[in-house]
């Protein structure tokens, strides 16, 4: 499936980019005004292949597990917390579910790897294991429990393509995915933990160095491929990170606009960009994290948040926070009048 993947992606449509600039530059406002908004329009036409998109329905995936790595104390919480935020997602009573509703998205939440085997209604299981292992005494996962999980996340995508959704924010739950996340930037982009690991939901100065101490070696004893995205999310990540590297991919060969959320995702993101260098065009971020790591992750990916918040809460909350920026963007260019119509003389590009 992931040759096929690959093999089946496409460069982004230009012909309704182009046309998408055309409509923008004719808007009777000063050219470029909007910046970055007008820049994800242009680029959300470009990945539809419609110049005149619609996200009248959208999706939240939130991509549930534990790892073992919390077994080295680098948490302030047990994988517990993970189970619970889960349920609260199906009750529609966790942090994203409120910021969802306000947005008019669905969340979908998936149990990919949670300790916990969890009953709630509305959990979608596709349970690949309980946990990984402890990446500071071995791998997290087999290379094909890798492939598994990435897949989950390509299949999530043509779910909810078939389901008529437009778009997708993507999201996360795992205690400790942080650990991971700082272990697989690291393996990725060739930096030290110390420039890459930060306090996660709320660690202490000791627990930083911990952190820190724990994803050195788990670096060390792994020795994960940079080249290989699959063997870095294999050897260090988690089923969560292999799961959003899933979504990405699907989203670049359903056409499907899919939102980054913070440096979990980010970090999936480039993961999935090293399994399939043709994805990286179609990525779309949302924030810059308040995770150490998430502005260099961005500048590997090319790219330039629209927000900077100082987030770090997770659950997709600041790729869902995109949605009604997208909404406001969406309404000038879908709707506003041009040059033309108000009869006005057009702005020209300054020289």
């Amino acid at each position: 499936m992931l040759s096929k993947i690959c093999e089946g992606v496409t460069p982004l449509a230009k012909e309704a980019m182009q046309t998408a600039q055309k409509r923008w530059d004719t808007i009777a406002k000063p050219l470029n005004s909007l910046g970055k908004l007008e820049q994800i329009i242009i680029k959300i036409a470009g990945i539809t292949g419609d110049p005149y998109w619609k996200l009248d329905k959208r999706a939240v995936v939130v991509m549930g597990a534990d790892n073992g790595v919390i077994e080295e104390g680098v948490t302030q919480t047990g994988n517990e917390v993970t189970a619970l935020v889960m349920q609260n997602l199906c009750r529609k009573t966790a942090a994203v579910s409120y910021f969802a509703a306000k947005a008019q998205a669905d969340v979908f939440p998936v149990d990919i790897g949670i300790a916990t085997n969890l009953t709630e209604k509305g959990i979608i299981d596709y349970k690949i294991a309980r946990g990984t292992h402890n990446i500071a005494k071995e791998a997290a996962m087999s290379r094909q429990e890798a492939i598994k999980a990435v897949t989950i996340g390509i299949k999530m995508v043509e779910r909810l393509k078939k389901d008529g959704y437009q778009i997708i924010a993507v999201g996360e739950m795992g205690i400790g995915n942080t650990t991971t996340t700082s272990a697989v930037a690291c393996a990725l982009l060739g930096i030290s933990p110390q420039a890459a690991v930060g306090r996660g939901a709320g660690l202490s100065s000791e627990g930083l160095r911990k952190k820190i101490a724990v994803v050195t070696q788990a670096l060390a004893i792994n020795k994960p491929d940079s080249t290989d995205g699959l063997d870095v999310l294999a050897k260090v990540g988690g089923f969560d990170l292999a799961g959003l590297a899933g979504l990405f991919l699907g989203g670049a060969y359903y056409h499907i606009p899919m939102i980054m959320d913070g440096v979990i995702s980010q970090a999936a993101a480039l993961a999935a960009v090293r399994i399939c260098s043709q994805i990286k065009p179609y990525l779309l971020p949302s924030h810059l994290s308040k995770e150490p790591v998430s502005r260099l992750l961005l500048q590997e990916l090319a790219l330039s948040p629209i927000i900077d918040g100082e987030l770090c809460l997770g659950e997709g909350t600041g790729a869902v926070l995109l949605l009604p920026i997208l909404d406001m963007a969406e309404a000038i260019y879908q709707e506003m009048d041009s040059f033309e119509q108000m009869r006005m003389a057009a702005y020209q590009p300054l020289l």
